[in-house]
């Protein structure tokens, strides 16, 4: 536990929450040291707004914070992450969430909860290129898959250092959404689907001088994170040209520009997608608009704003957003949420 860390989240919470010297001298020589479920949840909230590469943190205080720092066994946990994907669903009506496991004790070897799964085969991968190593361990472990291009990962948990356990999520958990365009019909016969929540879990989160190994959080997607990167990038489906063919688009040379035409209905059926089965999502021209928003509220609270800049640019038609045309300070703050090691 850093000390200097803790002081400095007390004198945080005690300015934003209008506390006294009085409550701050007695606070910090309170035994044994934990924090509260309402420091706990304040701290999940601001590690949101500290998130450098997150443009959506204009709503980092509708957070819900499950404090389930109490359990230690793996079935429990499994439990929790699944009380986690249904509340976080909410029929498709997104919920910003974030559950908390005891400290340093608790891993969770998924990078999101629902993730599809990576199959290297003789006639190239099938699923999800970034998956691969993780399927392999997966399978190592005793989980079989049925080889399709969109199969569901279990979840790995580890307590103590103990053998990690897997356990199959349930499909009635998970909510799936079809692919299809409002204008070609052809494109629903390339198949494609993608989960509705995008619930990272392999992050470290940083809170008052303990570090939680096992914190996993969730917003909503931007459509740009399904359309412009997990179809689109060469390493994870590499869906352009198949995109392009099946809309008759001509691909003869790169001057026809036909990976943007692709590109641009590719995240347009993304969106239509979401939006007719009625699942949270935006676009990321309203995503740059919000984080103005956002810019504007942490002026009014005299908080300087902090960003990764290669990260708040949407990966299309970034020059086309106000982000991409001023500089912001990449200094990061805690509480936050850090990169860890992986466990296998």
């Amino acid at each position: 536990m850093n000390k200097q860390e803790m002081y400095n989240f007390f004198n945080l919470y005690k300015k934003e929450y209008q506390k006294t010297d009085e409550w701050l001298a007695e606070r910090l020589q309170q035994k044994p040291y934990q924090l509260t479920t309402e420091e706990l949840t304040f701290g999940a909230r601001v590690a949101w707004r500290n998130s450098n590469k997150c443009i959506g943190r204009l709503f980092w205080q509708s957070l819900h914070v499950f404090d389930e720092r109490h359990l230690i066994e793996e079935e429990a946990i499994f439990e929790a992450l699944l009380r986690h994907i249904d509340f976080a669903t909410n029929d498709g009506k997104i919920r910003p969430t974030q559950t908390v496991f005891t400290p340093e004790r608790v891993r969770i070897w998924n990078h999101q909860l629902i993730r599809y799964a990576g199959y290297e085969t003789d006639n190239g991968i099938i699923g999800d290129s970034d998956s691969l190593q993780f399927t392999k361990m997966c399978m190592e472990l005793g989980w079989q898959g049925d080889g399709t291009n969109f199969d569901l990962l279990p979840l790995v948990i580890q307590v103590d250092g103990r053998e990690a356990k897997w356990f199959e999520i349930p499909k009635k958990h998970v909510l799936e959404v079809e692919m299809t365009h409002p204008e070609y019909d052809s494109f629903a016969e390339l198949q494609l689907k993608w989960y509705a929540v995008p619930i990272i879990s392999s992050m470290g989160f940083s809170c008052g001088g303990v570090e939680f190994t096992a914190a996993p959080f969730n917003g909503w997607y931007m459509g740009t994170e399904i359309g412009a990167r997990n179809f689109a990038d060469v390493e994870r489906y590499n869906m352009l040209p198949a995109v392009a063919d099946k809309i008759g688009i001509l691909r003869e040379s790169n001057s026809s520009l036909w990976k943007d035409r692709a590109l641009v209905e590719l995240n347009i059926a993304v969106l239509h997608s979401f939006k007719m089965a009625g699942v949270s999502i935006v676009d990321h021209h309203t995503a740059a608009q919000q984080f103005k928003l956002f810019e504007q509220q942490e002026e009014a609270a005299d908080r300087e704003v902090t960003g990764n800049w290669t990260w708040l640019i949407p990966p299309l038609s970034p020059a086309t957003t106000h982000i991409f045309h001023k500089p912001i300070s990449n200094e990061i703050k805690k509480p936050n949420y850090f990169y860890q090691k992986s466990p296998f």
